[in-house]
């Protein structure tokens, strides 16, 4: 359970989007934590109700609303709307965490595959933030926060399809930052290292922290330390702060690791 700790949000709503669980749910608990009103968001009911009872359980507020964002513009505009009215008509802060990554080869890759990729981790986060935004603009502003990936900059051999994915969401981060910051809305994005998924508790049973020997870290992070990085994201403490990129990678992408 995480306690309340903080103020920063207070009166702020918010919408994570794959918030029930890893990444997006530390997300949603760390917002809440700050104050503010969350509405948790995902294709598991069950998963989400657990999400808001420990947000709930530790003295925040939130609320779950389901949604399946297959890409289609409809899907994304309900979420918007079922948001909105869960939030009381303002959604101040949007997270587009959802995603997904299947590990696969470029050649072992079908269209099928292929368009299911892109229309989960880059339609669907583009047509729910063009349905958002309106709304952030007619209450006087707001902030949008994208992920992105440190494979989006360092390759790895397998999962190009998602690395293309999250490049893609890191550059409409930039653009969005043109575009929506006149009008009072900042836009930045998190690039996540190697973190290491709840159902493991250490290293030692996450294969995946490897990729971590040799960096500045030396191991894989907590997703609560992407939850942290969205909290100053969202917050007044970054009002400076737009059109970036922030890596919270244990220095995997700025550190030359040598073998």
């Amino acid at each position: 359970m995480n306690p309340r700790t903080g103020t920063r949000l207070q009166g702020k709503t918010a919408l994570v989007t794959g918030s029930t669980r890893n990444i997006g749910s530390a997300i949603a608990v760390a917002l809440a934590a700050e104050g503010a009103f969350v509405i948790v968001s995902g294709r598991d009911t069950a998963r989400g109700a657990e999400v808001v009872d420990t947000i709930t359980g530790a003295g925040g507020h939130a609320a779950f609303v389901p949604a399946d964002l297959d890409g289609s513009p409809e899907a994304s505009r309900r979420l918007a709307a079922d948001a909105l009215t869960a939030a009381g008509g303002r959604l101040d802060i949007l997270v587009n965490n959802a995603g997904i990554y299947p590990a696969v080869s470029t050649v072992d890759t079908d269209e099928a595959a292929f368009d299911r990729m892109y229309a989960i981790n880059v339609k669907a986060p583009y047509f729910l933030t063009a349905a958002v935004v309106p709304s952030m603009i007619e209450s006087g502003g707001g902030v949008v926060i994208n992920l992105g990936s440190w494979i989006a900059r360092l390759a790895v051999p397998v999962g190009a399809l998602y690395a293309s994915t999250k490049g893609a969401m890191e550059t409409l981060t930039r653009a969005w930052s043109a575009e929506f910051g006149p009008h009072g809305i900042r836009v930045n994005a998190i690039s996540p290292g190697v973190i290491r998924p709840e159902e493991h508790a250490a290293d030692g049973d996450f294969p995946g922290a490897a990729l971590m020997n040799g960096t500045p870290a030396a191991a894989a992070g907590n997703a609560s330390g992407i939850g942290a990085a969205a909290v100053y994201l969202a917050s007044d403490n970054s009002v400076f702060v737009h059109g970036t990129v922030l890596d919270v990678d244990g220095g995997r992408t700025a550190v030359a690791v040598v073998a």
